[in-house]
């Protein structure tokens, strides 16, 4: 019985900590965007409406939930960065044909837990993956190239002339450890070089990747992050010097860092696919 016990423990104390170091945005009585796990969750409550006859109500109560969490999926997802100048809630203001995006995406939520309280009214939780936001990021200037085009990201200045990775160097993708920086989460961020070069971002991804998993995936413990399925095997891991952008979603790494990035790129295509986990706090 105390073995049983002291597995049952370590099962929930791993539990614990797993769910700790997921990166998780939260917007208080309303719901959060779960960055390590790609969703968007957002909970709505509804009352029974005694004008109803008695048979009815729960389902009016239900119905009520659902448009109170609908209301609330969009507060969040207005927030939520497209990249280090932009929100949701801007992109939609200025353009007719991403507001009609999000708001196809949000009707489409998925009802994933109803909860019936004692006094009648029920709590309604839905959710939507972030992958379906993705493809709003070719909508922006600088965002996802046309499908079927080559990324242009590796003609750009900085990666002109980049030396090869060495040969007995093979990575399985990029971490960059931005804790202690105060960064943010954003479906299209950017990692940049000391002199302001652009190392990743959405101009060095396969528009096919970028749609499925997303131009970056994050974290908030390191070796979770290494053995993330995304980058699992034997990543790169650097250390970003600090942040920029109005959003503070931009990561800045040291030249030497992008210089090896850039070396090994040329001979790997793990930036194309989207293989980068970045750490915040």
């Amino acid at each position: 019985m105390k073995r049983i016990l002291s597995v049952l423990l370590a099962m929930v104390v791993l539990t614990g900590n797993l769910v700790w170091a997921q990166y998780y945005q939260h917007t208080p009585n309303v719901g959060g965007v779960n960055w390590s796990d790609q969703i968007v969750r957002a909970t709505g409550y509804g009352a029974p409406n005694p004008n109803m006859p008695p048979g009815a109500q729960r389902a009016g109560a239900i119905e009520a939930a659902k448009v109170v969490a609908l209301r609330n999926l969009l507060q969040i997802v207005k927030g939520m960065y497209l990249d280090s100048k932009t929100t949701v809630e801007n992109a939609m203001v200025m353009s007719d044909r991403i507001e009609t995006q999000v708001s196809g995406i949000i009707r489409n939520f998925r009802v994933v837990d109803t909860r019936y309280m004692s006094t009648g009214d029920i709590e309604v939780d839905v959710e939507v993956p972030l992958s379906s936001f993705y493809e709003i990021l070719s909508e922006i200037p600088g965002g996802l190239p046309p499908a079927g085009q080559q990324p242009p990201g590796y003609n750009s200045p900085g990666w002109q002339g980049q030396p090869a990775a060495p040969q007995n160097v093979v990575y399985s993708g990029l971490v960059i450890d931005a804790t202690g920086l105060s960064a943010r989460p954003a479906l299209g961020p950017k990692v940049l070089d000391e002199m302001g070069n652009e190392v990743y971002g959405t101009g060095f991804v396969s528009r096919d990747y970028a749609v499925q998993v997303g131009v970056v995936g994050y974290d908030k413990d390191l070796n979770r992050a290494r053995s993330n399925e995304r980058v699992a095997g034997n990543p790169l891991v650097v250390k970003a010097l600090r942040v920029e952008g109005a959003n503070k979603t931009d990561v800045v790494i040291s030249n030497n860092d992008a210089q090896m990035i850039r070396g090994a790129a040329a001979n790997m295509n793990f930036l194309e696919q989207c293989k980068v986990m970045i750490i915040l706090d």
